[in-house]
């Protein structure tokens, strides 16, 4: 049997969008697809690989253990509205996200398409094509938009940093218990565990 080889997709350059949209009508037309929408473009975002799914999962797992009394936790194919003062429409794909029922009541209808609320608490997993100075980019802007904390997960150095809406950064290494009290009171993980 012949098999078609096909290779694989090259990373492309930011699109302009057909006219400028809305956080909502940018997450309805683009629905399954791995994008953010920055400044009015509409970027591709590679998918990050098995390593860094795995430990998207193990996040949602210790978010559930210690806040789903708490809050709606949301993962990595979740569009989220992260309007900042340049960019209010400015949408982006978190990795795992929390927004407490103070923010979104429990029994709120969640969107179909971009959660527009600002969560409490955001997870970045740093991915194999990331550079820090994106990372670090969108953890302003999460910052900016009202996030009260971002953790950055590093596979590579297994470690955990940790952001706050005062621009303040804790680090954690692997034998280190990462805590959330300005989030998440009640989470507390040894950093390792993200990684396993």
């Amino acid at each position: 049997m012949n098999a078609t080889v096909i290779p694989p997709p090259q990373p492309q350059p930011a699109t302009r969008a057909p006219a400028r949209m809305t956080a909502e009508e940018f997450g309805l037309a683009y629905a399954g697809r791995h994008v953010e929408y920055v400044n009015g473009e509409v970027r591709e975002v590679p998918m990050a690989g098995g390593r860094h799914g795995k430990v998207c999962v193990r996040v949602g797992f210790y978010l559930t253990l210690h806040g789903d009394n708490a809050g709606h936790i949301f993962g990595n194919d979740t569009f989220l509205k992260v309007a900042t003062p340049d960019d209010p429409e400015r949408v982006y794909g978190p990795d795992v996200f929390f927004v407490s029922f103070e923010r979104l009541a429990r029994d709120a209808e969640v969107p179909v398409s971009t959660v527009a609320v600002v969560p409490n608490l955001v997870f970045e997993v740093r991915s194999p094509s990331d550079t820090w100075t994106a990372v670090m980019a969108k953890v302003v802007d999460y910052l900016n938009a009202g996030v009260s904390v971002v953790v950055l997960l590093d596979p590579e150095s297994k470690t955990a940093s940790v952001c706050g809406n005062d621009f303040w950064q804790r680090v954690y290494g692997p034998a280190d218990t990462l805590t959330l009290p300005e989030a998440l009171p009640r989470f507390a993980v040894e950093v390792r565990k993200f990684f396993e």
